[in-house]
């Protein structure tokens, strides 16, 4: 069967249609290669502009690598989260306050307030004590010391100012003490005078610390109650003001 006119027609339009959109498709990317080909720079002048980008990029990588092993690493405090605390001193004497990490190892740090020894055991007599001892920011010459190594202090029981507080070495007769206190965990006694008299007894009180750092200039301790029954009895308060 012969096709129509109209057919013929939507045939020939439906032919010249698809070449017409092929020819300006063909030619309109010809077009673009050949402006993305002007635009593009030579093959010699883009390798050697990657190659210059790769040494810079490498050189980089080489330069913070070498940085960061060379990165000082952080000194650790030498006190853990809890540690070991000793009140002691003479009935008549002065009273210290030693930190301990090990029992078996030298105080990290030691002070010797000037309050009595009698003063502080009646304070702890009559219910909780808080210990606050404070020093001053100083300038550029202090700048860097720890909290832990500052050498005076201004001492509070209470709110109620007690003198100063000074740190000291750990001498032969503060280890001797240490010494004989090792072995109790928790407690308070009086170690026996040698010889001298009964103003030569000696008073102490042992027990666990938990420490909380606050920040570079302040640092709390509390004492670890065993029966859990509230409130530490003591706490100690290091602050930098």
């Amino acid at each position: 069967m012969s096709k129509s006119l109209h057919d013929s027609s939507f045939s020939f339009s439906r032919r010249f249609n698809e070449e017409i959109l092929s020819y300006s498709l063909s030619s309109r990317f010809s077009k673009q290669s050949k402006e993305e080909e002007k635009k593009k720079p030579s093959s010699s002048s883009s390798s050697s502009r990657s190659i210059s980008k790769l040494r810079t990029i490498l050189t980089l990588r080489t330069i913070l690598t070498l940085l960061t092993r060379i990165r000082p690493t952080p000194r650790r405090s030498r006190l853990g989260v809890r540690v070991v605390g000793t009140l002691f001193g003479y009935r008549r004497g002065h009273v210290h306050f030693a930190l301990q990490e090990d029992p078996k190892q030298n105080p990290t740090l030691l002070i010797e307030l000037s309050t009595p020894t009698s003063v502080l055991v009646g304070e702890m007599a009559s219910g909780l004590v808080r210990m606050a001892l404070e020093c001053e920011k100083k300038t550029e010459r202090k700048r860097n010391w720890k909290l832990l190594e500052e050498p005076l202090w201004r001492a509070y029981c209470n709110g109620k100012k007690c003198g100063y507080a000074s740190r000291r070495e750990c001498g032969a007769e503060e280890q001797k003490i240490l010494k004989a206190v090792e072995p109790i965990t928790m407690g308070a006694g009086v170690l026996p005078a040698a010889a001298n008299g009964s103003d030569k007894e000696l008073m102490y009180m042992r027990a666990r610390f938990e420490r909380v750092i606050g920040s570079k200039d302040s640092e709390a301790y509390y004492m670890m109650s065993p029966d859990c029954n509230g409130g530490p009895e003591l706490s100690i308060y290091l602050l930098r003001v």
